[in-house]
This record gives C-alpha cells, sequence and structure tokens, in this order.
C-alpha cells in the first residue's frame, strides 16, 4: 500500500469515527427525552407552517432518533459500508441545506439536532454539519476501504438491534421519566439560585444608534457624536443593537397565577415547608389513568398538612371537566404550558419541592406511596442531598446495548472470521 493510500484510508477511518460517534451521540440523548425532541419537532412545523403534521410529531420523535442512531451505530461498525455511507451522505444533504436557512432565518432558536444534552447556535449547527457533510462525502467515496468490524453474515441483527433498541429506550424514557434530566429543574435543583446572576457577571453590551435628517438626507450617528446642539439636524429614530449579550440565568422566568391572576411565585419558591406539586400542562391532554394514585397522594398531603397544588396551562373552563371526571379537589394554579413542560416530562407530573429545591419528580406512571414521599423529605432534613435514582439505570442501559453486540461479536470471530469464510460484498 502506498503513501497515498495508506493517507487515505486514515482519513477514511477518522471520518467513519467522527460521523459514527456524532449519530450516535444524537439519536442516543433524542431517545432519552423523546417528549422534548416531538415539542422541537413541533417548532419545526410551526416555522414552516405545517401545523396540521403535529399529531405525528412523537411517532417522528422516535423514529428519528432510532434511524440516526442506527446510521451512527452502524457507521462506527463498519456493517452495510455501501448503504450506510450513501444514507448517511443522503441525511447530511438534506441537513446542511436546512440548518443554513435555519442559521439565516432564525425560525426555531436551536436546531435540537443534540437535545437538551447539547444546545448550540444555528450557525454552529451549520458549521457542525458543513464538516459532517465533508467527512460524509469521503466516507460515502471511499466506503469499501472501512474497516468492519463484524463479518457480514451478522450484519443484519447490528443493525436490526440497534434500531430496536433505541425505540424500545424512547418507549421507556416516554412512559416514565428521562433516565438523565438534562433541563435546569432537574432533581436536586435550586430554582432561586438558577434565576439569580451573580455579583460581578458580565452585563449585556448595547450600541445605541440615532437617526437625524437635514435637508431630506437622514444619517446615523452614535452617542458619542450625535448633533445635540444643531439645531438644523431633525431627530427621527433610535436603534439599538446588541454587541454582546451577558450573563443568562439557566433559568429565566418562572410564574405561577392563583385563580385571580395574583402572582404566586414567591409563595412556592420560597416556601420552607415541603410541597406538591402537581404539574398538567394541558388538561385536556391529561392521562386520567392514575387519578386513584394522585387522589392518595392528595389526602396523603392533607392528613400531613403539606401543601398540593395542580400548576396547568389550561383555561379555568378546562379545570371543571377535569374534576368532574377525576373527582379532584385540590386547587388549582396557572403558569405557562412551555415553563410546566420544561419542568417535566409527564402530563400529568408529580413534583416535590422545598424552598425552591426540586427534590423529587415522579411519571403518572410512577407516583409514589407515602412511605416514598416521607422518606424523600426525611433525607433532604437529615442534609442528604436529593438523589436521582433513574440515573443508576444508564450502565445498565448501556451493558443492555453492548452485551449482545460483544457475544454476537465473539459468536461471528469464532463462528465466521476465524475460519476464513470468504465474506460476501455489501
Amino acid at each position: 500500500m502506498g503513501v497515498k493510500d495508506k493517507i487515505i484510508k486514515i482519513v477514511a477511518e477518522l471520518c467513519r469515527l467522527l460521523i459514527g460517534v456524532v449519530f450516535i451521540f444524537s439519536g442516543f440523548v433524542k431517545a432519552i427525552d423523546p417528549v422534548g425532541f416531538a415539542i422541537k419537532i413541533n417548532d419545526y412545523l410551526t416555522a414552516f407552517g405545517t401545523d396540521m403534521l403535529k399529531p405525528l410529531s412523537l411517532l417522528a420523535s422516535f423514529n428519528l432518533s432510532a434511524v440516526e442512531f442506527t446510521l451512527g451505530v452502524c457507521m462506527f461498525f463498519g456493517v452495510y459500508r455501501r448503504y450506510t455511507s450513501f444514507l448517511v451522505l443522503l441525511f447530511m444533504a438534506v441537513m446542511t441545506p436546512l440548518t443554513l436557512y435555519l442559521a439565516v432565518f432564525d425560525p426555531v432558536s436551536d436546531c435540537g439536532c443534540f437535545g437538551e444534552a447539547l444546545v448550540i447556535t444555528n450557525w454552529q449547527t451549520f458549521y457542525k454539519n458543513i464538516v459532517l457533510l465533508a467527512a460524509s462525502v469521503f466516507v460515502f467515496i471511499y466506503n469499501q476501504r472501512l474497516f468492519q468490524v463484524f463479518s457480514f453474515k451478522v450484519y443484519w441483527f447490528v443493525a436490526l438491534f440497534s434500531y430496536v433498541y433505541s425505540i424500545g429506550f424512547s418507549y421507556y424514557n416516554y412512559n416514565h421519566l428521562p433516565l438523565l434530566d438534562f433541563r435546569p429543574y432537574k432533581i436536586g435543583a435550586n430554582i432561586p439560585e438558577l434565576m439569580s446572576t451573580p455579583e460581578g457577571a458580565p452585563e449585556d453590551e448595547y450600541k445605541y444608534i440615532f437617526i437625524y435628517e437635514k435637508d431630506g438626507v437622514k444619517k446615523e450617528f452614535t452617542l458619542e457624536d450625535y448633533p445635540a446642539d444643531d439645531s438644523t439636524w431633525t431627530f427621527v429614530d433610535t436603534k439599538t443593537e446588541l454587541i454582546s449579550q451577558g450573563y443568562v440565568p439557566e433559568i429565566e422566568s418562572f410564574t405561577v397565577f392563583d385563580n385571580d391572576d395574583e402572582d404566586v411565585s414567591d409563595m412556592i419558591l420560597h416556601n420552607p415547608n415541603a410541597m406538591l406539586l402537581l404539574i398538567i400542562s394541558k388538561l385536556e391532554d391529561a392521562s386520567d389513568e392514575r387519578i386513584d394514585e394522585i387522589n392518595n397522594v392528595y389526602d396523603y398531603a392533607l392528613e400531613h398538612q403539606i401543601p398540593f397544588y395542580a400548576i396547568t396551562g389550561s383555561s379555568a373552563d378546562e379545570i371543571g371537566p377535569w374534576n368532574d371526571i377525576t373527582g379532584a379537589e385540590y386547587p388549582f394554579l396557572h403558569a405557562d404550558d412551555v415553563l410546566l413542560k420544561t419542568i417535566i416530562r409527564s402530563n400529568p407530573g408529580l413534583v416535590l419541592l422545598r424552598d425552591g429545591v426540586v427534590l423529587m419528580k415522579w411519571h403518572y406512571n410512577d407516583i409514589p406511596e407515602e412511605e416514598e414521599i416521607g422518606e424523600t423529605l426525611d433525607k433532604y432534613l437529615a442534609g442528604n442531598p436529593a438523589d436521582n435514582k433513574r440515573n443508576r439505570w444508564i450502565p445498565v442501559n448501556i451493558l443492555g446495548f453492548t452485551l449482545p453486540l460483544l457475544f454476537v461479536w465473539i459468536y461471528d470471530f469464532f463462528r465466521f472470521r476465524r475460519k476464513k469464510i470468504p465474506e460476501m460484498t455489501n
């Protein structure tokens, strides 16, 4: 092999690894929070005037993350090299112009390509896609030079298992809370602290432009040179441009109102006693499967004098029908539904709060027993920090994916590769 061929081989392998890692990571973090990815898809549909497709957003969330994850796995392991490299190139050929459009016209705040795990600007996304597009072109041209971890005999298992695993992983996170919470309202978060600005933090810097007119000619001035003492100039307008953005708190706003439109945010965030919040972003879309368990928690809260409120983004007209269906007796507060969906990916979902600290969160499929609420409070009062036990399942899920592939690789090695059976071309 000549020097040129060696260089091509090295570059192709580096491109393979780069694409594989990025696609695996992107698909994985989307699968961790399928509801969040569905919300981002809805933002896209709204921006492009295709709201009629919103009922399909959750289905699209499951499948798009699974396809991206599967392509990443196949690329990383050199599975179906020709087909995988073509599909990756096709994917990047579509996404790169799209992200250029997003960067120029800014219809959505960020692309959501890495979910909530890593939020980057639209321009950063476009630059990232330029690199991936170049890598995908190179990989497509030299796909037959890519290293193959498995033989062709087991390609089908690697691809199918990756897709099914991702779908199952998304489904699990959808029916419970995300195993990893990348949002600011995660367990252990101190909401008032996350809303505050540290002393000495950089502030926004603006450039002020004044427009004056003289003899029918308009001219722009700055604060330093505007004609304050020249009466021959007539003021027309002023413009403000942001030069550099200062410190932005992780939580920019937390506003909750009672039925009289009074702001009760401080009552919730600065209450020294424990408080249970039933978050129902939209009453008309909320599940009533665990209403009996929720009502039991409310009875427990009354018995132990723990304030219990339901917070919804729906109008007051929707509360009556909900109470009729569920027999709910708890008081309702109101907040923006976007805020509520950010707090918890469950509709309804239960949050245990004390002095603005998120002690625990539960999906409606995991409504706690009375003992669990008491144990959580006792641990906090004893000085133990809030602990999201679901994080412990991440290594189990990783092993659940990697171990079957390892066993298949061992089988493949001794059954096919060791015997040097001629490998079929792909």
